[in-house]
């Protein structure tokens, strides 16, 4: 978590800047490699590989990278490897159509399994092995803020950066569209990222709660919570989150609730905690702790591209976000 110290009164300014406010918790000098995760990322990997082929390549850094279509490079940064599988250049986010083209591959490494696009670029996945002695020679002896932008630059003329091809399930899921992507395609039948793999167990914070309760409602191709009271309502291609309470009468589809740190009543004449009666809810976000009253309206049009920031809630790419704790009074109506 960021912290404040006595030699330091402001958060952390990047990625890097963070790894170099904690140099003081890791123990550098018993550690041969440092591996840096992202915490945006959603993806299955087994880091073990990636620590050998660092091991087997001698390089001072790996970074691992994944194919993807030339649509996704703007909002990533690319690599430009040799025949030795190290990274010859690093470009983050590119704009310019002339530097997307030169950081091209030879060949296409394949087709996006969603859209179908061919992989033209080898994208940076965030995720690091640094040898103990070049991480801290790097962020001792430079004021650099960020890996992406401006350490991996620097380091790339200075040490051997290779790169660890992944060609597993990774999605960057710092965006409000990639985040509602991602968490919708876990409720298709048969997702890429299998959740329920007996070889890869999935670890999550025990919350003992009851069972969710499912009454007189109909619930296809969607992911229920623990703690959830859903009843005579319609759930369609959606994920309702903890303690998440959708009343009679309610339409949800395509959709994330993220549901509720507590259960909650009425009070002071605001609506229940939860989704009231007779609501309909497509193409949304809604935040925790939320109370949206009887026969409030909401229809996102995800993908369609407008972002907009009213009082009660946003939009991004077409997709409606409820802040979390926000109350619409009933009758609200949000079309897109």
């Amino acid at each position: 978590a960021a912290e404040q110290t006595l030699e330091r009164g402001d958060w952390y300014q990047g990625t890097a800047d963070a790894i170099r406010q904690n140099l003081r918790h890791l123990r550098l000098d018993e550690a041969s490699y440092v591996l840096i995760l992202s915490g945006d990322h959603l993806y299955r990997m087994d880091y073990r590989e990636m620590v050998q082929h660092h091991q087997q390549v001698r390089a001072a850094i790996t970074i691992a990278a994944k194919p993807v279509p030339a649509s996704q490079v703007s909002s990533l940064g690319i690599l430009r490897v040799d025949e030795r599988g190290l990274v010859s250049a690093f470009m983050e986010k590119p704009r310019d159509p002339a530097v997307v083209e030169e950081f091209s591959l030879p060949e296409p490494a394949g087709v996006c399994p969603r859209s179908g696009e061919p992989l033209t670029h080898l994208a940076s996945m965030g995720v690091y092995v640094f040898d103990s002695r070049v991480l801290k020679t790097l962020l001792e002896e430079t004021d650099f803020e960020d890996f992406g932008s401006e350490v991996i630059p620097y380091a790339i003329s200075r040490f051997a950066v290779a790169a660890f091809r992944f060609a597993g399930y990774w999605e960057d899921i710092g965006t409000i569209s990639a985040f509602y992507r991602a968490n919708l395609e876990m409720a298709d039948p048969l997702p890429r990222l299998n959740l329920y793999d007996e070889s890869w167990p999935l670890y999550t914070r025990p919350r003992y709660l009851p069972p969710a309760k499912i009454a007189s409602a109909r619930v296809e191709r969607s992911l229920v919570a623990d703690g959830c009271i859903i009843e005579g309502a319609q759930v369609e291609h959606s994920i309702i989150g903890l303690r998440s309470v959708v009343a009679e009468g309610c339409y949800i589809c395509d959709s994330v609730l993220m549901g509720h740190d507590f259960y909650g009543r009425s009070q002071d004449g605001l609506p229940p905690l939860g989704i009231g009666p007779g609501c309909t809810i497509t193409g949304a976000i809604v935040d925790k702790n939320t109370r949206l009253g009887e026969a409030t309206f909401i229809q996102g049009r995800p993908g369609c591209g407008l972002d907009l920031d009213e009082a009660l809630y946003h939009v991004r790419d077409g997709i409606v976000v409820v802040p979390r704790g926000v109350v619409l009074p009933p009758g609200t109506r949000i079309v897109i």
